[in-house]
């Protein structure tokens, strides 16, 4: 086993070659596997979910000779943590989509470009908190506080949609350029009485980057009460980004069985937060400290997003026999 102390940082050719395979495996992604707009079904969406999962895994198994079994676990439970919390991302998106109408077969192009932009602002916000992290201790338990806070909030707050009326960036491109009455294909921008005009499907891709900031707030804290290592941290960060389209392509057609699955991604927020103010991460801590193992912390996380699926799926069948024919 490796020794943790003994561990170098990583070097910047490791994080230049990483970034270099996720935009080679972007740029497969749109310019061979979906060059052609189509409507992506569940069998082929749950085949690339398949396949991100286990690209993830693989990373995480390069992860034990290289830089210990350690920073794999801690891999695997930010990767977990991620990709739950980006589930109740999906339920926007499909509210997003659903409410400027856009044609499925152009919906995976709404949501490449939104991963895209995704990981760069994810990219930036990890950088930033990372850097907080390590010059300023005590912010681990204003992202605890605040991770507890956004769990109930979620908890007792009822849906309320979403709104690209009172959205800012949507009113600055609005007056910045005029909007086509429909869609043109794929295209994000148009002419329109000789100007350049966007498409309704360029307000959607904002809306899809706005939404991805604000989940950003609640998820990018709740991996540092896993690891503060900032090549882990953007590692599963990334890996859960990748898969959160074929991820869409999975649920969107099955929302209605995950009505619950909301109250279980409110409690991993809270188990998050809570971990996070009684477990900083070997900082001393002031008035209460206690060692939470991550491997357990991947356990009660992946249970409270099982059960929560169970019951939603249980529960919905149950309304649906019980309504009359």
């Amino acid at each position: 086993m490796i020794a943790q102390a003994t561990i170098p940082p990583v070097h910047w050719t490791v994080w230049a070659g990483f970034v270099a395979c996720v935009l080679l495996f972007l740029a497969l992604d749109l310019g061979v596997f979906h060059r052609e707009s189509h409507v992506v079904k569940f069998k082929e969406a749950f085949a690339w979910t398949l396949v991100w999962f286990a690209l993830a895994m693989c990373f995480a198994g390069a992860l034990v000779p290289w830089r210990g079994k350690q920073d794999a676990v801690e891999f695997v439970t930010g990767y977990v943590i991620e990709l739950s919390l980006s589930m109740d991302n999906v339920f926007v998106i499909a509210l997003i989509f659903a409410y400027f109408r856009v044609p499925p077969q152009f919906q995976h192009r709404v949501l490449f470009w939104g991963i895209l932009g995704a990981l760069v602002m994810r990219g930036v916000v990890i950088g930033l908190g990372t850097g907080l992290v390590a010059r300023f201790a005590w912010t681990l338990y204003v992202f605890g506080a605040f991770l507890v806070y956004s769990g109930a909030k979620m908890l007792f707050a009822d849906d309320e949609g979403v709104h690209p009326e009172k959205n800012p960036l949507i009113k600055l491109a609005q007056k910045l350029y005029p909007v086509s009455h429909g869609f043109e294909g794929q295209k994000f921008v148009t002419r329109l009485n000789g100007r350049r005009a966007l498409t309704p499907l360029a307000l959607t891709l904002v809306m899809v980057e706005t939404s991805d900031l604000v989940f950003a707030l609640d998820s990018i804290p709740a991996i540092f009460a896993v690891t503060t290592k900032p090549f882990i941290v953007f590692t599963s960060n990334v890996f859960a980004i990748l898969g959160l389209r074929s991820l869409y392509f999975v649920l969107a057609g099955a929302i209605q069985y995950f009505h619950f699955l909301k109250y279980g991604l409110s409690l991993v927020l809270v188990f998050i937060g809570v971990k996070m103010l009684i477990d900083p991460h070997d900082q001393p801590a002031k008035w209460f400290q206690l060692e939470i193992p991550t491997g357990l912390s991947l356990a009660v996380v992946a249970s409270i997003i099982v059960l929560a699926i169970l019951f939603s799926v249980v529960m919905a069948k149950r309304e649906k026999h019980s309504q009359p024919s």
